[in-house]
């Protein structure tokens, strides 16, 4: 059976699925990069290959994300896609009406919106973390408690507290203020979490409208506090996808399918060495840092250049 996969590196997660021609979901796998991408990629494609149903040719690959020309190089992917377009047609593929995509990831965060199967518009985020999952790992870390137990404590709150979240900085000294003055954990955990809705809204999403049916999806949206949060300041209902964490590789896997770009994937390449090396070009002013990805000592690709030199 033919297959394809799709890689997904983020600056905090690394995501990886393999799909049928129907854009089924037959493996995945969920990783933290932890400053390396290329060592995450190799751990997802060994997950990867160690789920995958007996008798399946992985026949193309695609990469998204920020490290995505780097691993598109040393994955020879067939396809390297921006993250709005694989997010955009990841999510068509499992709800096809979808208007409004909202999407909170570990350090930048997105809104895509959608008419008729068609991007018309988008915004993100990557300079302020406040509302970003980085930083409800952060205040999580300041309370004690584990960055999972975060949701469920938040609906256990009757009185949320008012966290002001228009900075990280204010945000933490904030958080400790209500701490010591006698606020609830469970109130300033959900407090909290209205702050990173109400931070996306004002920064990511400012002027558009939030049309349903809207979609939250990054690995923010497996926090049921944030996703209640967002419906509570919405007004409407938020849908969820299970594989919502996984919808950048998800659709940059479909695209891979769709290049008609075939070539049998070997997972023999999670054993090879690759290298990355940077240096500053000083042969004109703009001084470009070139990024060059080596195979051993075979140089395989170099980019950063601002001119033709």
């Amino acid at each position: 059976m033919k297959a394809y996969i799709g890689i997904d590196i983020g600056s905090i997660s690394t995501k990886g699925v393999i799909i049928d021609g129907d854009a089924n979901i037959l493996a995945e796998s969920y990783l933290w990069t932890e400053g390396d991408p290329i060592g995450a990629v190799k751990r997802v494609l060994k997950e990867l290959e160690q789920k995958k149903p007996a008798g399946v040719q992985v026949k193309a690959v695609g990469t998204t994300g920020s490290a995505r020309k780097l691993i598109g190089v040393v994955l020879g992917a067939q396809i390297v896609k921006n993250e709005i377009t694989a997010h955009a047609v990841g999510t068509m593929s499992r709800v096809p009406d979808v208007r409004t995509i909202l999407e909170i990831g570990g350090q930048d965060s997105k809104i895509i919106l959608l008419k008729d199967g068609i991007v018309t518009d988008y915004a993100m985020n990557t300079i302020c973390a406040a509302g970003t999952g980085s930083f409800l790992m952060s205040q999580a870390k300041r309370l004690g408690l584990a960055i999972e137990e975060l949701g469920e404590l938040a609906l256990k709150s009757q009185s949320p507290t008012r966290i002001a979240a228009r900075c990280t900085v204010f945000a933490e000294s904030d958080l400790v203020h209500k701490a010591q003055i006698g606020h609830k954990k469970e109130d300033i955990v959900a407090g909290i979490c209205n702050a990173v809705v109400n931070n996306y809204l004002n920064n990511v999403g400012k002027g558009k409208r939030v049309l349903a049916p809207a979609v939250f999806q990054g690995g923010v949206s497996k926090n049921v506090g944030v996703v209640r949060a967002f419906e509570q300041i919405l007004g409407h209902k938020v849908y969820v996808d299970e594989f919502g964490h996984l919808m950048g590789c998800l659709g940059v896997a479909v695209l891979a399918k769709k290049s008609g770009k075939e070539a049998d994937f070997d997972f023999g390449v999670q054993d090879i060495s690759f290298v990355t090396r940077g240096r500053e070009c000083e042969r004109c002013p703009n001084n470009c840092e070139i990024i060059s990805v080596y195979r051993g000592e075979e140089l395989l690709d170099s980019w950063g250049n601002k001119c033709e030199r």
